[in-house]
């Protein structure tokens, strides 16, 4: 476990780094029906039990006929019909062909359906003003997915996209990763719960509650341990508990340089954890490591700066630990500013931005306005984060500078 005590600041790349290479996806799948399996990550690959479509089937609306006997113009008679569900099961006598529709299975020794749109009807037959090619509009047995197929990997998120899939090819049950157990609480004696009355000096634990909500977006199980206040028996008790029933436990307060002891003192005791100065605004205190169980992850206590800080660090690192292979924040894109950004060089800014696209289809990208770690409407009004580079400085309205949209955690 690296430790970094030091005054310098690293970069949220070097962080990052840090932070992935230590972990590893757990290693406890369970099965789950398919009903039940929104925002599950698919823990093996799941291989079709069919083939898709199980059987030839027309692909128009139309008519089956065998291409070796339209080598004359002459009319055929309908011997039949086929529907989806209904397949036609007579006898299919030579020089007739068979009115078809849209799914419904090719009779035995259909080579071809011609379009309804490429007939004639009248009393003696059909007649086709078309060309004709063995195989047209005929969708072959296992065209789209064969028996024996891998359909999904592991590590996909299941959604709207994967489950109708896995449904059509009957798969009632599939294998998913455990859920992420995490354990959250906040610290200081400042802090009061949402909805109970502020005292003198006293603020709302935003932090936890905005913890827990982007916890159970992701997915995870969580284990609320409240607020601790500044006393070492009752931290040392949280951090205990916590540590014995979760995978994670994120707490808030406590890593800055100034704030009391009591937090940097446990996590000596019962891990190896290091407290970091990142080079990014906001969000520069942060620590993480590893209790005797649990991955540990202490956000700031400003509002700000810990939902980014769980944005950009604690949501790769619980993506990775439940085996979510494909995920990946959104690409950072080029936007021209329509406001000046007020940036001292030194750190990574993530300041948050309401970005569009101009008559021309050009990107653009305003600022929320004030940028304060405290001012947590910010992410309300923005849609994405404005990514002024380490060493750069004021940002006058006109220069390009980059943009990362928000993800479903922070976006609509």
């Amino acid at each position: 476990m690296v430790h970094c005590h030091t005054s310098d600041l690293i970069s949220l790349e070097q962080a990052l780094e840090t932070m992935l290479s230590q972990v590893a996806p757990l290693q406890e799948s369970e099965s789950i029906a398919l009903t039940s399996a929104a925002g599950r990550i698919t823990a093996a690959a799941v291989i079709s039990p069919i083939d898709v479509p199980p059987f030839a089937n027309s692909a128009m609306d139309g008519y089956a006929v065998r291409t070796n006997e339209l080598n004359t113009n002459a009319p055929l008679p309908v011997a039949g019909k086929a529907f989806a569900g209904a397949p036609y099961t007579g006898e299919w006598p030579a020089k007739t062909c068979i009115r078809i529709m849209t799914g419904a299975p090719i009779p035995t020794g259909a080579d071809a359906v011609i379009m309804q749109e490429q007939a004639e009807v009248s009393e003696a037959g059909v007649r086709f003003n078309a060309p004709v090619r063995s195989g047209q509009n005929i969708r072959l047995a296992g065209e789209d997915i064969r028996q024996g197929a891998s359909v999904l990997p592991a590590g996909i998120k299941l959604g709207a996209a994967q489950l109708p899939l896995l449904a059509s090819l009957g798969v009632a049950e599939v294998q998913v990763m455990r859920k992420l157990k995490v354990a959250v609480f906040s610290t200081g004696d400042e802090l009061q719960p949402v909805g109970q009355p502020l005292q003198a000096g006293q603020i709302y634990d935003t932090n936890r509650f905005a913890v827990r909500l982007m916890l159970e977006q992701l997915g995870c199980t969580v284990i609320d341990l409240g607020i601790i206040r500044d006393d070492q028996a009752a931290l040392r008790a949280a951090f205990n508990q916590a540590d014995s029933q979760a995978d994670v436990v994120i707490s808030s307060g406590g890593v800055s340089v100034g704030e009391a002891d009591y937090t940097k003192q446990m996590l000596d005791e019962l891990g190896q954890v290091g407290f970091w100065k990142l080079a990014i605004k906001p969000g520069k205190p942060f620590a993480f490591g590893k209790l005797q169980h649990a991955w540990f992850c202490g956000l700031p206590g400003n509002p700000v700066s810990a939902a980014l800080t769980f944005y950009q660090l604690v949501q790769p690192l619980l993506a990775k630990l439940a085996g979510h292979s494909e995920w990946r924040l959104p690409a950072r894109l080029k936007a021209r500013a329509l406001t000046p950004l007020k940036k001292s060089p030194g750190r990574l800014d993530f300041q948050r931005g309401i970005f569009s696209s101009n008559a021309a289809g050009e990107l653009e990208v305003s600022s929320t306005g004030h940028q304060g770690s405290h001012v947590f409407s910010s992410y309300s009004q923005g849609n994405c984060f404005i990514v002024l580079e380490r060493e750069r400085g004021f940002v006058a309205a006109g220069e390009m500078v980059d943009i990362e949209p928000f993800n479903g955690l922070l976006g609509n």
